[in-house]
């Protein structure tokens, strides 16, 4: 049979879900099979999407695919490379807050991180008026939108970052090899085809493994209940900081996390589940950015992360995980992130907040205009998830 390997490979993957170090609760197990079927459904589509010599761009990841605490913010896209060869990429710079390439040499495993030799964003580059742009990748020498291709080179990413989701329109991007431009590829043979399920097979199981490491290495060593200073993204853009952390919350206790408005262009604060996927970003409010979220008077925005509603706009929602991941991002940033741009983190009673939060009146928010945030997201999202 064609699929053999790849029937093993999802058997073995629900394996790894069942036994997976967090799983506690039967939510946990459920959101464990939900997780396993977008996988599934991810790693069937990048095992089609792999071609080197007629590349296109594949979304990446998204709200039915997720991985590795995908920002509700951004559209990743992705194309294979060969580093020997040209490729081409045109398109048209949208409205969003920040559009940044990324060449990667190897893949995300349960071992490493990828290196990442070559990372800018779109003020790299010479975009014309009319917000269009070429840039060439291969084994030439760099210029202003030439890339040079590392030794070892396999996949260029592509993000697109969103602050406002009402008002900002993503961009259009295509890639072609040069040399095979006009072309087509071969007929599919049985070969080929078994090769392509054994491959996402592999990816598969990598996959789960990778995303269930990758919490150990960077967020559950921390103290519960805290938040890092600002630090370069690992395996990221040299222009993109994070501050991340793990919470550990009964329903009655909220977490205030208090930070200052920043002039970096995109700032953004998401909840993930122990999953290490973002939690429902679209009927929910599980995450906010700088334009979504609502500043006091002195400069500074205070999330509210917490189960029972508080009644507040800046009201993250737990949606019934006590443990999970935060993560504050700060993307095409201009100078070095430091302390004093960082979060800081108090835990308080639901029930206190109106005595601890300086700003308490002016954030309330009546059951009906929460409503209206939430028809905004939904709206926002389908629209842009199409196409």
């Amino acid at each position: 049979m064609l699929t053999e390997s790849f029937r093993d490979a999802v058997a073995e993957a629900e394996k790894i879900i069942a036994d997976a170090p967090h799983v506690k609760t039967e939510q946990d197990l459920l959101e464990g099979y939900d997780y396993l079927a977008g996988s599934i459904k991810a790693s069937l589509h990048m095992a089609w999407a792999y071609d080197r010599e007629f590349p296109f761009f594949a979304q990446s990841t998204g709200p039915y695919t997720k991985m590795g605490l995908d920002n509700p913010d951004t559209l990743y896209f992705h194309a294979n490379l060969r580093p020997d060869a040209e490729y081409v990429v045109t398109g048209r710079r949208g409205t969003t807050r920040d559009l940044s390439f990324q060449v990667l040499s190897g893949d995300y495993s349960p071992a490493e991180v990828p290196d990442s030799p070559s990372a800018f964003d779109d003020r790299s580059i010479d975009i014309a008026d009319d917000g269009t742009f070429e840039l060439r990748f291969g084994p030439g020498p760099a210029g202003r939108n030439y890339v040079t291709l590392a030794e070892g080179a396999t996949m260029l990413a592509v993000r697109e970052v969103y602050s406002d989701w009402a008002t900002e329109r993503r961009g259009e991007i295509r890639i072609h090899r040069v040399d095979t431009a006009g072309g087509a590829p071969p007929p599919l043979t049985s070969a080929q085809l078994r090769k392509r399920y054994d491959v996402a097979g592999k990816m598969l199981l990598s996959r789960l493994r990778t995303w269930l490491q990758f919490p150990e290495w960077f967020y559950l060593k921390l103290p519960v209940n805290t938040l890092t200073e600002p630090r370069l993204t690992p395996g990221g853009l040299s222009t993109q900081y994070s501050s991340v952390g793990h919470y550990d919350l009964p329903d009655d206790v909220a977490m205030i996390v208090t930070v200052p408005v920043s002039d970096a262009p995109y700032q953004g604060l998401q909840l993930g589940s122990r999953w290490y996927v973002s939690l429902d970003y679209q009927n929910h409010q599980t995450s906010l950015t700088v334009d979504q979220a609502k500043a006091d008077p002195d400069g500074r925005i205070r999330f509210v992360i917490s189960e029972r509603n508080p009644g507040l706009t800046n009201w993250l929602e737990r949606t019934g995980h006590d443990r999970g991941f935060v993560q504050l991002r700060w993307q095409r940033v201009a100078r070095p992130m430091t302390a004093a741009d960082g979060p800081s983190v108090e835990l308080v009673g639901v029930d206190e907040l109106a005595g601890r939060l300086p700003y308490h009146d002016e954030q309330r928010i009546t059951p009906a205009d929460w409503s209206a945030r939430i028809a905004a997201r939904q709206a926002a999202v389908a629209s842009r998830m199409l196409g």
